[in-house]
């Protein structure tokens, strides 16, 4: 399966989920959000919320200015 990653097109095996996503990234624990196509997906879901072909996952990351 495709899927294009925060601009980028990645190949996936079929049962990936958000979290695996998130695992591939090495994304921090904290401080992200994940919007799949263009929906957020609220982190509780993410475990459960599958990728699916032609999906487009983007990550945020929150960042403090002033």
């Amino acid at each position: 399966m495709r899927a294009r990653v925060n601009g980028e097109d990645w190949d996936l095996p079929d049962d990936t989920t958000v979290a695996d996503v998130l695992h591939r990234l090495r994304a921090p624990d904290s401080g992200i959000a994940v919007a799949r196509r263009g929906e957020l997906v609220p982190r509780a879901a993410w475990a459960a919320t599958p990728v699916r072909d032609g999906d487009d996952i983007e990550v945020l990351t929150a960042v403090q200015g002033g």
